[in-house]
């Protein structure tokens, strides 16, 4: 990857992953969170030079599916945990999904980008 690529990647990625945070939070600060991700998308779109970076938007997708894996790593089932004053059990997913999702879109962000690297400096 160009050395002037990696500022529009991680801005693409930075978008990607408020895009996808607005989705899985939909029902919370989601629907607060997409017009930023639009925005922010239609403004680094309008810069010339930033598709250099696009794949960075697949990447980041990817982002908060690994942190809700991280976030359900004792599942799947009832986790409980006791404290001093008592005992809360939460029915967590499988990890194993979010994280295999997740990983595959960082990587194949990563990917596109080196290909798409090879392929503008090959011409």
């Amino acid at each position: 990857m160009r050395t002037s690529s990696w500022p529009w990647f991680c801005a693409w990625l930075t978008v990607g992953a408020v895009g996808s945070l607005s989705l899985l939070t939909v029902l919370t600060v989601g629907l607060y969170l997409l017009p930023v991700a639009v925005l922010a998308a239609g403004l680094l779109a309008s810069r010339r030079g930033s598709s250099a970076g696009l794949s960075g938007g697949i990447s980041g997708l990817g982002l908060p599916l690994l942190y809700v894996a991280f976030l359900n790593r004792g599942g799947p089932g009832t986790v409980c945990t006791t404290t001093a004053t008592g005992q809360s059990c939460t029915d967590e997913y499988n990890p194993w999904l979010w994280l295999t999702a997740g990983i595959a879109l960082l990587i194949a962000g990563i990917v596109i980008s080196a290909i798409r690297k090879h392929t503008t400096t090959t011409r």
